[in-house]
């Protein structure tokens, strides 16, 4: 059976980030993109994008689909089932390529990036309007779940669904905007937040890493796994959102911030901004802070999946559905070595190999029907080889099919054909006295 076909037009961050997401998932991707530089650019998204998502799984991803750089855009979409547009926004140049995209597939679903344009401006004058809506993704692509599905009234039912069970098979939640708006959904929030921090530094209130702090190690914890209404119901104690609106309901008329004005965007702002950016993330280059991202991104993203939270949820449902596909025997976890797991000299350090086997045990238990809450009392490590950071890595389980408790589990690490480490868990019920561990 041939791999289905993706094509993305237009090779830059968002546009790799695609690439990545359907590659990955086991399409066959072509790109059109005339940058010159467009190839490197896109090879070091599909780097940092083979590092991190399969990361998030506990289950083999599928076999990686075959990239193709295509030299027009009608070879690009020839044979696509789907396609995506990632060009620059500027709606006369859109235009222009959904023209020339609907000149060779003119009833092929087609996705648009765009972050401000209505579908309804998109399809001014295009050959079939309602093959048109928008699609827009999050940066990493590759990484974040939520894709705005956007139509206008001249999308029928039918399309949307279809486009939203596409992506839905790639990991995505397509989120179904209702009304088509400037901006869709999330955006308006950015904007709105851009506004004020603009005008925060332009005042002189605070610095751009002083902003950064305030939603890092803030409110911005808070909605990365609860959102804001959630959120704020908290907030609200016992009496629930109907307080928290008596309580702050009135704050809206105070002179708390400045969002329905916008600051004079000049030259001074800009180098005012840009100075200051440049001392608080100067220091790290480009890919660097990708990294950073992408790392911590898997981290939170682990953490809400092991409570079948947020974001998490949608991770968990992923490997539920593989698990009932994947063959019982074989490795039970699949990942790459983090940034984090590695010392200074680049070597695997052995407490993320603990982990490893942790969670790949607990796999093993699941795909068995084992719940019994089991705690490990006695675990051993041999060590045999390391490895490097990206490099990938799977555990396979023995002994998890050996009835009741306490079990004796042996893990096997391995990074392509080479065995990292051997663990053996000892299991009992979680009353059971823990003891030392050892590493070799």
């Amino acid at each position: 059976m041939s791999a289905r076909k993706a094509a993305i037009i237009g090779g830059g961050v968002i546009g790799g980030g695609w690439a990545a997401r359907f590659l990955l998932n086991g399409w066959d991707v072509a790109v059109f993109d005339p940058d010159p530089a467009a190839e490197r650019m896109l090879a070091q998204v599909l780097e940092n994008a083979r590092a991190a998502l399969p990361a998030l799984s506990d289950l083999p991803m599928p076999d990686a689909g075959k990239l193709t750089l295509a030299p027009s855009i009608a070879e690009a979409v020839d044979g696509a089932e789907f396609i995506q547009e990632s060009t620059p926004e500027r709606l006369e140049l859109k235009h222009r390529v959904l023209a020339e995209v609907q000149a060779t597939a003119p009833d092929t679903p087609i996705g648009s990036s765009t972050s401000g344009y209505k579908p309804s401006q998109l399809q001014q004058n295009a050959r079939t309007p309602g093959a048109i809506l928008v699609t827009h993704p999050f940066n990493p692509v590759y990484l974040l779940p939520l894709v705005e599905v956007v139509p206008s009234p001249a999308n029928n039912g039918a399309i949307v669904e279809k486009v939203s069970a596409l992506l839905r098979g790639i990991g995505m939640v397509p989120l179904h905007v209702r009304k088509e708006i400037d901006a869709h959904i999330a955006d308006r929030f950015l904007e709105a937040v851009w506004r004020e921090a603009l005008w925060l530094v332009r005042d002189g209130v605070a610095t751009t890493e002083e902003i950064d702090e305030a939603i890092r190690l803030g409110f911005g914890l808070r909605w990365a796994q609860m959102g804001l209404f959630e959120t704020f119901r908290i907030a609200g104690g016992e009496a629930g959102m109907r307080h928290f609106l008596a309580q702050f309901g009135p704050c809206l008329s105070l002179p708390w911030t400045r969002l329905t004005d916008v600051p004079p965007y000049d030259d001074a702002l800009v180098e005012l901004i840009a100075g200051q950016s440049d001392a608080q993330s100067g220091a790290h280059g480009i890919r660097d802070l990708e990294r950073i991202r992408d790392s911590n991104l898997v981290g939170i993203l682990r953490a809400l999946k092991a409570r079948d939270w947020g974001a998490g949820r949608v991770l968990a449902a992923q490997d539920a559905a593989r698990a009932a596909t994947a063959p019982v025997d074989g490795p039970v976890w699949h990942g790459t070595v983090l940034p984090g797991w590695t010392d200074a000299e680049g070597a695997l350090l052995p407490l993320p190999l603990l982990g490893v086997a942790s969670e790949a045990a607990q796999a093993a238990l699941r795909r068995r029907g084992i719940d019994a809450p089991l705690v490990p009392v006695e675990t051993r490590m041999t060590r045999h080889a390391s490895a490097a950071r990206g490099a990938p890595l799977s555990a396979t389980v023995d002994g998890a099919d050996a009835g009741t408790p306490p079990l004796t589990l042996r893990v096997a690490i391995d990074s392509a054909e080479t065995r990292v480490a051997e663990v053996t868990l000892r299991l009992d019920p979680s009353d059971a006295d823990p003891q030392p561990q050892r590493s070799e």
